[in-house]
Order: structure tokens, then C-alpha cells, then sequence
């Protein structure tokens, strides 16, 4: 059987004065791609988060296992360093700090991942080019005038060299162009062939998820678990929208 890598149980999750997920529970495997998709506002970044340890949200209730450890408390960093991912919607600017600058410390943190300063940088220059990046982007500050899609890139880059157990992917597509779409996906695709690591791909799009094998297809509406099924479901939310899980939602008087 399957190792059980994430397993969280009626998870309920907020700001301070706003709930926001309600009674979540799902299982991803070791190895497994699962898919959260579900209209804009339906709370999926917010469980990408909450399961990251963002401090801006409260857990009510429920708890986040992770490889066997109750992680419900843990701050981001060591959730990180347990081998957790979070891929951000909107990456964050950090003036003054130079992107190979910010890659050689996060991974030095890591004791799986020292190495020498030359193979590191020969490893960097590796992923630079599978993923078409200027190494001149590596003396630029973090993600500093960065387009979107080079924005994105560095996420996959990160991606690529932390080789976490565990990637969440935050609408990683979203306003990507289509060769920036598949750069994107060719470096997901290395991350699955070269760490066989566990996707959570939080969506409402369907194009990132057609070079995927997707095992499990989750749908969230309005903070709850709404749908669950294989990789089919998507097609027919590619095809129908969320029309029906909305109304399946409304009629058992669920969250706001």
C-alpha cells in the first residue's frame, strides 16, 4: 500500500474574523498528483497556506499530519524544512537580496543538500537551462522587475532544487503565456522524473494539468469540500464549469 505523505482531518481555518475552510479532509500518498480546483474565492490558496503554516491564518480545528508527524503547530520554516513546498500565486519582491544569493542559503539549510560552492553552482546552471533562464537572472534581486512568467520560472527553479517531498502549487499557471506555460510544465515534469516528490496543484484552470497524470481531482465551493474523483473529473469541469457543485452545495445549506 501507498505511504500516507499528507493527511489532513476536519481542518477549519481563517483569518482572525473570518472563517474561511470548513471541516476539510483529504489524503494525498507519496508519490501521488492531486488536483484542488474550484471557481475564484473558493478558499483553495487559503488551505495551500494553512497547510504552509501562514501565520495570517488560524486554525479552529482539525489537524495537518505530514510524513507521519502532527505538523498543525509547526512555523513555516520548519514545515519547510520537513519537506513541504508552498508555490506562490503572486511571488513575493525582495529588494537587496540577489537571487543566487537567496538559492545557496535556503538550500544550505537543508544538510541533504550541501555541496561545494562549484558543484552547487554547476547544478544551478543545470536547472537554469531546462528551464530557459538567463543565468544573468541570478545576480538580479529576488524576483525584482521580474515579469510573471520569470517570476514563475524562479518558483520552478526553487522547485527544482529543494526537491521537496511535497510541492503545493499555487495557481502556478495564472497569467502565463503559452511558452512560459510550457517551461513551467516541463519543469514540474522534472520535479515529478527526478524527485518522484507529491503535487498538490491548486487550480481553477485546467491547462497546466493536461501533460499531468493526475490521481486525484479535488473541488472546493465556498470553504468546503464539494467533489471528489479521478483524473475525469477534469474534463468534465473543463467542459461544464462548477455550476453543479454550487448548486449540490446550496442545497444542503452550505458555508457562505
Amino acid at each position: 500500500m501507498p505511504d500516507t505523505l499528507l493527511s489532513i482531518n476536519g481542518l477549519s481555518a481563517g483569518t482572525e474574523d473570518k472563517p474561511i475552510l470548513h471541516d476539510i479532509s483529504l489524503t494525498v500518498d507519496a508519490g501521488q498528483t492531486h488536483v484542488l480546483m474550484g471557481p475564484n474565492g473558493a478558499g483553495k490558496s487559503t488551505l495551500g497556506h494553512v497547510i504552509m503554516g501562514d501565520p495570517t491564518y488560524r486554525v479552529a480545528s482539525g489537524s495537518i499530519t505530514f510524513d507521519g508527524t502532527d505538523i498543525t503547530e509547526l512555523s513555516p520554516d520548519k514545515r519547510s524544512l520537513a519537506g513541504i513546498f508552498l508555490s506562490y500565486q503572486a511571488p513575493v519582491e525582495v529588494p537587496g537580496v540577489p537571487l543566487y544569493s537567496f538559492l545557496r542559503t535556503i538550500c544550505q539549510m537543508r544538510p541533504e543538500l550541501k555541496t561545494t560552492a562549484r558543484k552547487f553552482r554547476q547544478r544551478v546552471a543545470d536547472i537554469c537551462k531546462q528551464l530557459d533562464m538567463d543565468d544573468s537572472f541570478l545576480t538580479r534581486e529576488l524576483n525584482v522587475g521580474f515579469s510573471g512568467g520569470e517570476k514563475k520560472k524562479i518558483e520552478m527553479l526553487q522547485l527544482l532544487l529543494l526537491q521537496p517531498k511535497l510541492a503545493i502549487l499555487d495557481e502556478t499557471d495564472s497569467g502565463l503565456d503559452v511558452d512560459a506555460l510550457a517551461i513551467v510544465s516541463r519543469g514540474i515534469e522534472a520535479y515529478r522524473q527526478e524527485c518522484d516528490g507529491a503535487l498538490l496543484i491548486i487550480t481553477h484552470n485546467t491547462r497546466i494539468l493536461e501533460r499531468l497524470d493526475v490521481d486525484r481531482t479535488h473541488v472546493m465551493v465556498r470553504g468546503s469540500l464539494v467533489g471528489e474523483g479521478d483524473a475525469s473529473l477534469i474534463d468534465e469541469i473543463d467542459a461544464t464549469g462548477f455550476g453543479r457543485f454550487e448548486e449540490a452545495l446550496a442545497a444542503k445549506g452550505g458555508a457562505n
